[in-house]
């Protein structure tokens, strides 16, 4: 038993106060009804004078009590009882060629329609069609940039695409271009950037039709140039446009003070488990900082700290999706992609702006 919990006033106090820190940690039973809870338990709360405390269930059903069926105390706690149900969930439609509705995938989760709503989106932070739609976008990325590959229309048949009006309605909201495009290297599509400079070096803006799709900083103004042209070989980059001034200069405003935000749409492109996680960076305020650890936490994944950092190492919107606001556990400076002193000045001054 955890030594947080080896005297009977500090376990009653974790019971009074439903601490899910302490489940699994001990138990207690209820004299007047022979059930036994979990110390999160949300069961009405009963007289000190009729609680006893356990060990083990196994300790509390041989001293003759039977498991709450509200808490399940033999279970996995609740968080990881949903969170395995959600894996299955995305398993699920991963194996699936067509979408499964929403009451199929409730019915195999066991659980009401709406409740398995939300628990999915608590867990992934999209929707169960979301996922889908996501899943779908990764697969048909894999199929044109395949070496070798088919037809384009091979490719949306592999994706799971079964109409080829939906195939088209969709890829652009998944690609940011056409199919075809995207196969080219980003043939025909335009994407504006400009370089300037700020505080922290040089930076590049580049947006596409749909908004701002790289921010990028760095000490050489070629080799972010070559980094987008990387990306995109063949797309049409525009560069000095002169009303793109307008985007660019907000853009210096958001690395100058990123506490005050950017008010321009941005052009987000990943996989599923990274939208999620740059989701979940837009929450964290300005001036906070969170660990990679609880920042997988946060996304329902509490041992997936390193697909987390994965995630915030492919972020290419600098600041805009503040991967600078996630740090190691013990509050040290690592993995930024655009330097670790750059981090250090940027949350220097969201704290200046929170302490103004």
């Amino acid at each position: 038993m955890d030594h947080s919990y080896t005297n009977d006033e500090a376990r009653w106090a974790a019971v009074q106060q439903r601490d899910a820190a302490a489940d699994g940690r001990f138990y207690y039973s209820v004299r007047t009804t022979g059930v036994y809870c979990r110390p999160s338990c949300a069961a009405r709360l009963a007289l000190r004078a009729n609680v006893a405390f356990h060990a083990s269930c196994a300790e509390a059903e041989a001293a003759g009590f039977r498991a709450c069926l509200r808490c399940k105390p033999g279970q996995p706690p609740l968080a990881e009882r949903q969170a395995a149900i959600v894996a299955q969930s995305c398993r699920l439609i991963e194996a699936s060629d067509d979408l499964p509705d929403l009451d199929t995938l409730a019915q195999a989760a066991g659980m009401s329609r709406f409740h398995f709503h939300r628990v999915f989106k608590a867990h992934t932070g999209i929707t169960p069609k979301g996922y889908a739609v996501a899943r779908r976008g990764e697969r048909l990325k894999a199929g044109l940039a395949q070496p070798g590959a088919g037809t384009v229309t091979d490719a949306l048949y592999a994706a799971g695409f079964h109409s080829s009006a939906r195939f088209y309605a969709a890829t652009p909201a998944l690609l940011g271009m056409t199919p075809g495009a995207f196969r080219a290297g980003g043939s025909g599509a335009v994407i504006r950037f400009a370089i300037a400079a700020c505080t922290l070096g040089a930076l590049l803006v580049a947006s596409t039709d749909k908004g701002v799709c790289a921010i990028l900083l760095g000490d050489d103004p070629d080799a972010l140039l070559r980094d987008l042209q990387d990306r995109f070989p063949q797309a049409d980059l525009r560069g000095a446009e002169p009303d793109y001034e307008q985007t660019v200069a907000r853009v210096i405003g958001l690395v100058e003070a990123p506490a005050l935000g950017l008010d321009l749409p941005l052009d987000v492109r990943g996989t599923a488990f990274q939208q999620r996680v740059w989701q979940a960076l837009r929450a964290i305020p300005a001036g906070s900082t969170v660990s990679y650890a609880e920042l997988a936490r946060r996304i329902g994944l509490p041992t997936g700290a390193r697909a987390v950092a994965g995630a915030c190492a492919a972020n290419t919107l600098a600041v805009a999706i503040p991967c600078h606001r996630v740090v190691r556990n013990d509050g040290a400076l690592s993995g930024y992609r655009w330097g670790v002193e750059r981090k250090r000045q940027l949350l220097e001054r969201e704290a200046g702006d929170a302490a103004a």
